[in-house]
C-alpha cells in the first residue's frame, strides 16, 4: 500500500522535571504506519495556535488517541476534584476543536480512550470518573497487578456490540473481548451518539456518530496495542484504514477534476 494519505494524531502536553515537551505514545502512531499504510502525522497540542482548517484540508484521517490526562470537568460544566486529575488544557483545547472540524469536514476519524471522552465531551456529554473500591477484574481502569505492557493492554473486557450497528458490521459478532485501561466513563451521553457497544455493567464503549458525513467511530479501548495480534483490534483499524484511503481518493479526484 502507497503511503498517500496523512492521517493526523494529537499529542499530550507533559512537564518533565522543568521541561514541557509534546508527547504521544508509540503504539498509536506505528499502528497507523504499519496498518493503515498511512504516513502518521503528530499535531502539537497548540490550541487557538493551530489552524484546524489548515491542518485538515492536507490530511485524509484523524485519529485522537488515549493520553496521560483527563478531560478536565470544566470542559462540561462541573468543577474538578483531586481525583479527577491528572489535566491536559493544552491538549483539550486542541482535540476538542479538531473533533468537531473533522465531523464537520467528513474527514474519517478514530477515537480511542482519550479520545473517546474528548468526543463525548466535544459534543456535549459529560463524564464520570469510575468508583476506586472495585475488585480488580470489576474496574475498567487499569489492572493494579499489571508488571508489563502486554498485562496492563491484556484482553480482559467482555463487549455487548449492538445488533445491527455499525461496529457489528465492522466485527462481523455482537460478543468480542477487548482491552480496558480508561478510569473515566460516561456519564451523560452526548446527544448525537450512538451507543454501538457496551460493557456488561451498562457501561458505554464504543459510539458512532449519528449524521456522520463519514467514518467516525469512538472506542474507550485500545485496538492500537494489539493492531496485527488481535482480530477485533485488527478489524477495526482495517476499516479506519479503508475510509482514510476513499477519502484520498475522492480528494484527489476532486483536485484533478
Amino acid at each position: 500500500m502507497q503511503l498517500d494519505a496523512i492521517i493526523a494524531l494529537p499529542a499530550d502536553m507533559q512537564t518533565v522535571g522543568e521541561q514541557k515537551k509534546y508527547t504521544i505514545e508509540t503504539a498509536p502512531v506505528d499502528a497507523i504506519a504499519r496498518i493503515t499504510g498511512a504516513i502518521p502525522l503528530v499535531i502539537p497540542p497548540l490550541g487557538e495556535q493551530l489552524d484546524i482548517d489548515a491542518l485538515l484540508r492536507r490530511v485524509a484521517g484523524v485519529f485522537v488517541p488515549g493520553g496521560l490526562s483527563n478531560v478536565h470537568p470544566a470542559r462540561y460544566g462541573r468543577e474538578p476534584t483531586e481525583k479527577d486529575e491528572p489535566f491536559d488544557p493544552a491538549r483539550d483545547a486542541t482535540s476538542l476543536p479538531l473533533i468537531r472540524a473533522a465531523l464537520a469536514r467528513g474527514i474519517p476519524i478514530l477515537m480511542t480512550c482519550r479520545g473517546f471522552q474528548e468526543l463525548n465531551v466535544a459534543l456535549g456529554g459529560s463524564l464520570k470518573t469510575e468508583p476506586e473500591d472495585l475488585p480488580e477484574e470489576a474496574k475498567h481502569g487499569t489492572p493494579e497487578s499489571a508488571k508489563t505492557e502486554d498485562e496492563r493492554y491484556r484482553i480482559r473486557q467482555p463487549l455487548n456490540v449492538t445488533p445491527g450497528g455499525k461496529l457489528a458490521a465492522v466485527l462481523g459478532a455482537e460478543h468480542v473481548q477487548v482491552n480496558s485501561l480508561h478510569s473515566q466513563l460516561i456519564d451523560n451521553l452526548a446527544p448525537n451518539l450512538v451507543v454501538e457497544a457496551t460493557a456488561d455493567d451498562g457501561t458505554v464503549e464504543a459510539v458512532t456518530v449519528s449524521g456522520a458525513k463519514g467514518f467516525a467511530l469512538g472506542v474507550v479501548f485500545h485496538p492500537e496495542y494489539w493492531a496485527e495480534r488481535d482480530a477485533v483490534s485488527h478489524a477495526i483499524l482495517r476499516a479506519f484504514a479503508a475510509a482514510v484511503h476513499d477519502y484520498a481518493a475522492r480528494k484527489q479526484l476532486a483536485i484533478a477534476s
